[in-house]
């Protein structure tokens, strides 16, 4: 397992729900703790590591030294959004891209933990910042759509690199073509 890097297409998959939390999905949920914290990430998205359902693992403080402050969080729903803040955001699949991203400054989500139990949760600020960020990954939104217009035209070369540097790997045999990739992630999708 590995984090893709834009511009994957699976980045760009809407995920479907899960309708059981098998040994598999388990696995899966612990790799991507593992990922995200080698990466110094806060959160990481199924769709992330080119797993076509919606989980998302999360920990607000990236401290793996904190596994109490860590989630894995299965079909996540956004139930209610309040109040507006713009901050820096950035993204383990932008390696290095940061730019301000307007969202809401609460959110109150639903989702299932990796037992099954459905939970509600409430964050507010940089946990509200993190639970939408991946839960728009799990819709294929990507922050750099949030930009405005001028946040977008800012990251315009840096996203053209990034997609230079993704076709030269696809050239190199690295990448497997994008129509092999969406076949592989329709299939994992149509098994679930």
């Amino acid at each position: 397992m590995k984090i893709v890097q834009y511009p994957h297409p699976a980045l760009r998959w809407a995920a479907r729900p899960l309708t059981a939390i098998d040994k598999q999905v388990r696995m899966h949920a612990a790799e991507m703790l593992e990922l995200m914290y080698a990466h110094k990430g806060l959160g990481l998205a199924a769709t992330q590591v080119a797993l076509p359902y919606q989980m998302l693992a999360l920990n607000f403080t990236g401290d793996p030294q904190q596994r109490d402050k860590e989630g894995v969080f299965i079909n996540p729903v956004i139930l209610e959004r309040k109040g507006t803040i713009e901050d820096d955001e950035g993204c383990l699949s932008f390696p290095g891209l940061y730019a301000k991203v307007r969202r809401a400054k609460s959110v109150k989500v639903e989702a299932y933990n990796i037992n099954g139990e459905k939970v509600e949760v409430a964050a507010q600020d940089l946990a509200s910042r993190a639970w939408q960020h991946e839960v728009d990954h799990l819709h294929g939104v990507l922050f750099i759509d949030k930009l405005g217009p001028i946040g977008k035209l800012a990251v315009r070369n840096t996203l053209k690199e990034f997609e230079r540097e993704y076709a030269r790997a696809q050239e190199r045999g690295e990448i497997p073509p994008n129509a092999d990739i969406e076949k592989i992630l329709a299939t994992m999708a149509a098994s679930i």
